[in-house]
């Protein structure tokens, strides 16, 4: 008989609690979701970040890597959008590893490695970033790129002792129908077979339930009532950071809070750079549905003025205008702003709210 008792029996059984009482956070308190339409967003937020914690924690293996997605239309976290694919590995900084791809028609590509703590916390600072503008491809777009302690010709970043993961991006102007970068990852030397301890087995649980608590404790966020309808200064990201941002972008947050006959304008430039987009958030930093509703836009789909600046409208409704962006159903959310490669901090954008019939006229 086997024995009873278990330490992945305690492990499993945490990761199963919180979840089940994971619905607090937007049920009651002061970070509690204000309409229906969040607290049903709230309950589809949580088996998809648990999907994320498994894929990334339980099932990922630094010896054995796989390179696999952790954003899509059903797995929507952590500020998502949908012109990007995001795929993660963990890494062991003792080990070499090779990533290689192919770019397709990402118009930005980077892969980030990520240091900080080992137990599924979420990482606090950025170890090395490199981007399309800086690997070497071959004439079909074919590239290698080797993550390790020693240094290594061509494309290389170093893993420093607290390095724990990668993460990978590439952006799509039309993400329906243009190509996806591909990628995979190996480890140098040979490795035996994976074959876990009830010990190992039961610390990947408690680390999928740390990241599960890392997430919850920021996300939902409360709308600040007094910044509705307007757009924060924007901000390069940091090398210390809380989180996988990118490292070689800027952003700027707003919210807006509209009725159904009013619609929010907002305008500014963009600086030359690889990409930037606009989003709208619910409160736990999920897109809304893009696979139904122009609930996103980039700067290669805005509609430009004749000067080169641009004009968004977001709105219930459509306003019959260019560049409109839909609400979705939600009267308040999140924007967001990012832009890539940058060459210089981008301006701030304005906003002001005005009736949606005024627009057409």
């Amino acid at each position: 008989m086997p024995d009873s008792t278990y330490e992945t029996t305690a492990a499993f059984h945490e990761l199963l609690d919180f979840i089940r009482d994971g619905d607090h956070l937007f049920l009651e308190g002061p970070r509690a979701a204000t309409d229906d339409v969040s607290v049903l967003e709230g309950y589809r937020w949580l088996p998809q970040i648990l999907a994320v914690a498994l894929q990334c924690y339980v099932w990922a293996d630094p010896a054995h890597p796989q390179i696999v997605p952790i954003v899509g239309p059903d797995m929507k976290w952590g500020g998502d959008n949908s012109d990007a694919y995001y795929r993660f590995a963990p890494i062991d900084p003792k080990r070499t590893y090779r990533v290689r791809g192919r770019r397709g028609d990402a118009v930005y590509l980077s892969l980030t490695v990520y240091g900080g703590p080992d137990d599924g916390r979420w990482s606090t600072r950025l170890v090395g970033t490199i981007n399309d503008r800086t690997l070497d491809f071959d004439d079909e777009g074919n590239f290698e790129v080797v993550l390790g302690p020693d240094e290594h010709p061509g494309n290389w970043v170093r893993l420093d002792d607290d390095a724990v993961a990668v993460l990978t991006r590439d952006y799509l102007v039309d993400p329906v129908h243009d190509r996806q970068a591909t990628w995979s990852i190996e480890v140098d030397g040979d490795v035996p077979p994976l074959r876990l301890t009830d010990v190992e087995l039961a610390a990947r649980f408690r680390h999928a339930t740390n990241f599960l608590r890392e997430l919850t404790g920021i996300f939902p966020i409360a709308l600040d009532d007094t910044k509705f309808n307007t757009v924060d200064e924007p901000y390069a990201q940091p090398q210390v950071t809380y989180g996988w941002a990118a490292g070689d972008a800027a952003y700027a947050m707003g919210s807006f809070d509209l009725d159904d006959d009013q619609a929010l304008v907002v305008e500014g430039r963009a600086p030359k750079c690889a990409f930037w987009n606009l989003c709208l958030w619910n409160p736990f930093l999920q897109t809304y549905d893009y696979r139904y509703e122009q609930v996103t836009i980039n700067g290669g789909q805005v509609r430009y003025e004749p000067d080169g600046s641009w004009r968004v409208v977001i709105a219930a409704r459509d306003p019959g205008v260019p560049n409109w962006v839909s609400t979705a159903g939600h009267r308040r959310g999140r924007i967001w702003f990012r832009w890539f490669l940058a060459e210089s901090l981008p301006e701030r954008p304005t906003a002001r709210v005005v009736p949606v019939g005024s627009l057409a006229n």
